[in-house]
C-alpha cells in the first residue's frame, strides 16, 4: 500500500469514527467541520466510507438547511449541511424496540409526517392531534408530540408542526406515503 492510500484508508477510518460519534444532543456532523478535519477531498473520503458502510447495511446520508434537496448542491450547501450515517433499510419491529421506540410512538410519527406531507410540509398541531384523537389517548398524543419535536423528528414553530431535520435525514417520506396508499387501497 503506497502513502497515499494508507493515508486516504486513515481518513475514511477517522470520517467513520467522526460520523458514528453523537455529540451533544443532535448526531451527525457539519460539512464544513469534515472539510476542516479531513481537507478539501472529504466529498471524496466520505464516496469511499459509503462504499465501505453499504456493506454493512448503512448509508451516508446529507440533510441540507433548507427543506427540499438541491439539485446541485453548491460547496457552500454542502458544508452547511448536516452529514449522517442511517440504516439503508428501515428497521425491523425488533430493532426499533431495540433502539427505544414504542410502536405507538412510531404509529404516530409516521401518521404525522403522513399528515404534514399531505398539507404540503406544514400542519397545524391541533389538526394532527385531532386526526390522533381517533385511535390514541389525548394524553399520549400531546406526550409524544412534544417528544417527537425534541428529537428532531418534528419542528413546530407556533403551534404549526413540520418536517424535522431527524426525519428528513432516518425516514423515507416517499416510500412511507406510498405505503399508506397501499395499505388504503387494500
Amino acid at each position: 500500500m503506497s502513502s497515499e492510500e494508507a493515508l486516504i484508508a486513515q481518513k475514511i477510518k477517522r470520517a467513520a469514527r467522526i460520523l458514528l460519534f453523537q455529540k451533544h444532543r443532535r448526531p451527525g456532523v457539519r460539512g464544513y467541520e469534515l472539510k476542516r478535519i479531513l481537507g478539501k477531498n472529504y466529498i471524496k473520503i466520505l464516496d469511499l466510507l459509503r462504499r465501505n458502510l453499504n456493506d454493512l447495511g448503512l448509508d451516508i446520508k446529507i440533510v441540507y438547511d433548507q427543506p427540499e434537496e438541491p439539485q446541485k448542491p453548491t460547496e457552500e450547501q454542502l458544508e452547511k449541511a448536516y452529514y449522517y450515517v442511517t440504516t439503508r433499510q428501515p428497521p425491523s419491529p425488533a430493532e426499533a424496540r431495540l433502539s427505544g421506540w414504542r410502536i405507538d410512538e412510531l404509529a404516530i410519527l409516521s401518521v404525522a409526517l403522513a399528515y404534514i406531507v399531505s398539507k404540503h410540509g406544514r400542519a397545524n398541531r391541533k389538526e394532527i392531534e385531532e386526526v390522533l384523537s381517533e385511535k390514541f389517548p389525548q394524553r399520549i398524543i400531546k406526550v409524544t408530540l412534544d417528544k417527537l419535536v425534541w428529537r428532531g423528528y418534528l419542528g413546530e414553530d407556533d403551534e404549526t408542526l413540520f418536517i424535522g431535520w431527524r426525519s428528513r435525514a432516518e425516514v423515507d417520506l416517499k416510500e412511507l406515503v406510498k405505503q399508506i396508499l397501499i395499505r388504503k387501497i387494500q
